[in-house]
């Protein structure tokens, strides 16, 4: 038999003479975390509602819904990141906007059905815990919840040493909204002569900023600080434009009008996004002389040479968010969403498909004509 393996002897002096470990040597520091907490109270603390029960640092937020209004109460959760966005707001080593992206693009996934937003936890996952920059983070994400209506519930950071680099981090958030069945907005309402509504993009929002960067950073080697004449901005100030949060707007545009559905154009761009809130035998067309797309989008087909199919399912190219109207609406829409500062426009309409659409992802969305000066 072969002999048995022996584990050798403690050296007794060598051990009394090692340092010893703490969770601070192997990179968590425990007091930096209750720092944060400290630091970030004061903003997480302005993002409430009067249903939120306690504050933060229990081990659950507590939320006690007012459910006097709804004959069916469902509720609707969406949980999102903000993708390579943030490489961006760590290289420019600004991080008082990115948590309005991360608010952003959970809320208003939970408005497409008509939801009202009541709270958001977040989750932060740092290489090196430095307060100050948590409670930066954790600022922005506060104000976004503000200007969804929505409470800041909670949330974790984590110290993930090894496992990321000193001064990086990686951000997601859940969000919780409600909806009484009965005014639930689903593609089962929409029509055939329905006409789509746009509203604005303020920028890239927070999708493709993979090709982005590859584009404006690895091809045209364009530094971040430089200015940027189409942009009247630094190219770093210009991708860092925080998304539009349309929650507040969508909410007051089903309360005054007879909008069918919302279609949040995120990753995939136009046609994948609407085509989602379509009922089987129909179809959308939208015209893209309707409108222009910021200078950021053609910079970014320039540089790349990226070809306009690619560009049309990577980017929103200018629209944030769409509304199914019946016809007879479409005027009282476009006044409330001008009367709130969103810019909006007649997109197209939905038709009856013919049974002869091309198949595949997006193929029930069709996009006409050229954009002006694109």
């Amino acid at each position: 038999m072969p002999p048995t393996p022996t584990v050798p002897e403690d050296n007794v002096q060598d051990r009394e003479e090692s340092p010893r470990a703490s969770y601070a040597s192997a990179g968590v520091d425990i007091e930096a975390g209750e720092q944060a907490v400290e630091a970030l109270r004061p903003h997480a603390e302005l993002a409430s509602r009067p249903e939120v029960l306690g504050g933060i640092g229990g081990f659950a937020g507590l939320f006690a819904p007012k459910l006097g209004r709804y004959a069916e109460p469902v509720l609707a959760a969406s949980t999102d990141g903000v993708g390579t966005k943030v490489a961006v707001a760590q290289a420019m080593d600004k991080h008082d906007t990115i948590g309005l992206d991360l608010v952003a693009m959970v809320v208003d996934d939970l408005v497409v059905c008509g939801a009202e937003p009541l709270f958001l936890q977040d989750y932060i996952a740092v290489g090196k815990l430095v307060p100050e920059q948590v409670a930066t983070i954790v600022k922005g994400i506060a104000e976004g919840c503000k200007q969804a209506g929505c409470a800041l519930l909670g949330g974790e950071t984590a110290e993930h040493p090894g496992l990321m680099e000193a001064g990086g981090y990686d951000l997601s958030a859940t969000g919780v909204g409600i909806v009484d069945a009965e005014a639930m907005l689903r593609p089962e309402r929409v029509r055939p002569g329905d006409v789509l509504v746009a509203m604005g993009a303020s920028g890239l929002h927070s999708n493709g900023y993979s090709l982005a960067r590859h584009v404006l950073l690895d091809i045209a080697r364009m530094p971040l600080e430089g200015h940027v004449e189409e942009f009247g901005t630094t190219l770093g100030e210009e991708l860092l434009i925080p998304t539009r949060i349309y929650a507040r707007d969508c909410l007051a545009l089903a309360a005054e009008t007879g909008v069918r559905t919302f279609a949040h154009i995120t990753g995939g761009g136009l046609a994948r996004n609407l085509e989602r809130v379509l009922p089987d035998g129909l179809v959308a067309v939208a015209e893209r002389g309707s409108w222009t797309p910021a200078p950021v989008f053609k910079l970014i087909a320039a540089r790349g040479r990226v070809e306009r199919a690619e560009m049309e399912k990577t980017f929103n190219m200018g629209v944030g968010m769409v509304a199914v109207l019946p016809p007879d609406d479409v005027d009282r829409a476009l006044a409330v969403l001008t009367a709130r500062h969103v810019p909006a426009w007649v997109l197209g309409e939905v038709r009856r498909g013919t049974g002869e659409e091309p198949k595949g992802v997006g193929s029930r969305v069709q996009l006409l004509g050229e954009h002006p000066r694109f």
